[in-house]
């Protein structure tokens, strides 16, 4: 059993597998894959505590006079945000488009699924109204059967009684016969 495997044995991603093949406008290789992941990294706290600090420091160190490799009005540290920001926003314009695709592809899957699901309840429901007309059917049967065995048994009686009858009647003749001839 794989380990996206269903308790049952089922792939539960099998309505995903014909997106498999399905490749992005930026790939899936290693740029792509790493512009992701820093521009889900541009939006974590660690970022932005990380990113924070930095600039405390660079301004706490050009502002006591530490150095002067960027003093106040910060021009390098502009030009350090503007360049983050020029690559900042085209890795989460990638990062968003690339989670669009796979949010389609799974919408796609899952409305598959959900097709899915929908055919099986109709056939059940479907095996289920036939089993029930079946069970209708057989009980008519059954009904008529009994009615049937009910008419024989009456019938049965009748011929019981008139057997018993007869019966009567032949010893009644046995017994007369006897009785004139033994006379």
């Amino acid at each position: 059993m794989t380990e996206n495997a269903a308790p049952d044995g089922k792939y539960h991603l099998r309505f995903h597998l014909p997106h498999a093949h399905l490749t992005n406008a930026f790939g899936d290789n290693w740029f792509a894959l790493k512009a992701e992941g820093f521009a889900r990294f541009f939006g974590t706290p660690t970022f932005l505590i990380g990113q924070t600090l930095i600039v405390l420091l660079w301004m706490g160190v050009n502002l006591a006079g530490w150095t002067a490799f960027d003093v106040y009005p910060f021009i390098l540290l502009n030009l350090a945000f503007s360049l983050q920001a020029a690559y900042a926003a085209p890795l989460i314009l990638l990062a968003q488009t690339r989670q669009a695709e796979r949010d389609k592809a799974h919408s796609e899957a899952d409305a598959l699924h959900r097709e899915d699901l929908h055919r099986v309840s109709e056939e059940r429901q479907r095996a289920m109204a036939k089993q029930s007309e079946m069970l209708v059917t057989m009980l008519t049967q059954n009904n008529a059967l009994t009615s049937q065995v009910n008419e024989l048994i009456q019938q049965n009686i009748v011929l019981t009684r008139s057997l018993s009858e007869l019966s009567g009647r032949i010893e009644q003749m046995t017994s007369e016969m006897r009785h004139r001839i033994c006379q």
